[in-house]
């Protein structure tokens, strides 16, 4: 078991007082079976009011009302959490689903049949010729060698780039700019799976790497799988690596556009452009 930290902060900085309407926050972590929140705190200005709920996912999002005009908006989530080890690879399929294409249990369809439908449809084409062209779509085949191959394949042949702006990439612009961020290639890595009949969706969370120890830690996005027998089960389309205690997810969601850390709006004078910036950090604690 080990002990994290991750401080999460987001300042907004306009150059006029502007009217802050409700704001949306996802950075409280995902509790399971391999992770528990010991202590959380969030800090907030201006004034304002917090509800916590749990949205149709099981998110944690807190809806912030604020009070009082201003020139800032300054947010800090500081947890502290504990990890337990998992084996990422120790797992069991059920034997209907050992090969793909397969169908999913005739009970659990209905809960996942959201999760296999395109978001991007118009993308559906593009997806086919790539898919094909590394013949993962010649039937039968593993679904775990299929779904390894996937994942290194977008590790080891795509540019990653880190991009400031809004959005995620349609998997049609990854695949002809051959490059994207994390959040860009977990999108291409879930449509993929979707065009090929396998339940996914996008995750969005925090990494623990050695180097962001110091506070150089960004968000990290990937997807997960629902494979009959093992669940849910995540893969980094970024590494190539399958997800384990590393991975902090925070939430999940059918569509990446829907589940930013920080997400709202505001009422002031014409041509405002806010003044971004964001520090994260994910550290060990000791003890």
């Amino acid at each position: 078991m080990r002990r994290l930290n991750i401080s999460h902060v987001t300042e907004y900085r306009f150059p006029a007082a502007v009217s802050l309407l409700p704001h949306r926050l996802r950075l409280r972590p995902l509790e399971s079976h391999s992770l528990r929140i010991e202590a959380s705190t969030l800090d907030i200005a201006p004034a304002h009011a917090i509800r916590w709920y749990r949205d149709a996912l099981g998110n944690s999002v807190a809806m912030v009302s604020f009070s009082e005009p201003s020139t800032s908006l300054h947010v800090l989530s500081e947890v502290d959490i504990a990890v337990y080890d998992d084996a990422p690879l120790d797992f069991l399929m059920e034997d209907y689903a050992v090969n793909c294409p397969f169908a999913y249990a005739v009970g659990e369809q209905p809960d996942l049949a959201p999760f296999e439908q395109s978001v991007y449809v118009d993308d559906r084409p593009a997806l086919h010729d790539w898919l094909d062209g590394l013949g993962l779509l010649q039937r039968p085949i593993e679904t775990f060698t299929l779904l390894s191959q996937l994942n290194c394949e977008i590790a080891n042949t795509f540019t990653y780039q880190i991009r400031e702006e809004e959005g995620v990439q349609s998997p049609a612009q990854t695949l002809r700019l051959n490059s994207g961020s994390c959040r860009d290639f977990a999108a291409l890595f879930m449509e993929a799976c979707r065009y090929m009949g396998l339940a996914s969706r996008f995750v969005s969370g925090y990494l623990h790497m050695p180097d962001n120890e110091t506070g150089n830690a960004t968000t990290h996005a990937w997807s997960e799988v629902y494979l009959p027998g093992p669940g849910w089960k995540g893969f980094d389309p970024t590494s190539g690596l399958i997800t384990g205690n590393q991975h902090i997810p925070v939430a999940v969601a059918r569509h990446p556009e829907t589940v930013p850390p920080v997400s709202g709006s505001f009422v002031g004078p014409a041509g405002q452009r806010p003044a971004l910036t964001v520090s994260v950090r994910v550290s060990e604690l000791g003890g």
